[in-house]
């Protein structure tokens, strides 16, 4: 999965209608309704909008016909393959009526024509967990897991040893886990956070 490196915009005219699409990454619901608010404009007809962030996605039409704004604007966010994406899609009238046909090529095209245009990073997952292990072993786990890129985020000692908390890939938490076993002949511990 892909998400957006910053904001990207697009506009184009159609049968003198303005479309602007504004598009960017965002982390949860509540940056994707700040992302909204901050990119709308009050001045124009419409502002529709859709964001995807994994499973959960929201759409709305802004007073277009049901169906002719909102959902294509996602399904250009679904068809590049995105998440963690808004896309708003702002219409100024130009007098001209489009017809449901028209709309939804519009507001879906002005929005693909703008994820298309947006440089893109690949979205890494990423989840936390604790590793408890003897201080035998301590500096050895230490210098491996960060040889293979994975983040200590906190240190704390016990009587016996210590409890890292670490960051790391979600494809590689089983590889982790059997690496910090190995190290430590099975006796360090690693726990999962969900």
């Amino acid at each position: 999965m892909f998400t957006l490196q910053r904001i990207e915009t697009s506009t184009q005219e159609i049968k003198k209608s303005r479309f602007l699409a504004i598009a960017g990454p965002i982390d949860d619901e509540a940056s994707a309704k700040a992302f909204l608010a901050a990119h709308s404009e009050p001045a124009a007809n419409h502002n529709c909008w859709a964001w995807r962030i994994g499973q959960t996605y929201r759409f709305n039409d802004d007073g277009e016909p049901s169906g002719t704004a909102g959902k294509p604007i996602l399904s250009a966010i679904d068809g590049q393959s995105l998440d963690r994406v808004a896309v708003v899609v702002t219409r100024w009238f130009g007098g001209v009526l489009l017809g449901s046909g028209g709309l939804i090529r519009a507001y879906g095209g002005t929005a693909a024509l703008c994820l298309r245009a947006a440089e893109k990073v690949e979205r890494i997952e990423t989840l936390r967990a604790t590793v408890a292990c003897d201080f035998v072993d301590l500096a050895l786990i230490k210098a491996r897991l960060t040889a293979r890129g994975v983040a200590i985020a906190g240190e704390s000692f016990t009587d016996t040893g210590a409890v890292l908390v670490i960051e790391l890939r979600k494809d590689t938490a089983e590889a982790t886990r059997d690496l910090v076993s190995d190290l430590s002949r099975g006796k360090a511990i690693v726990s999962l956070e969900n």
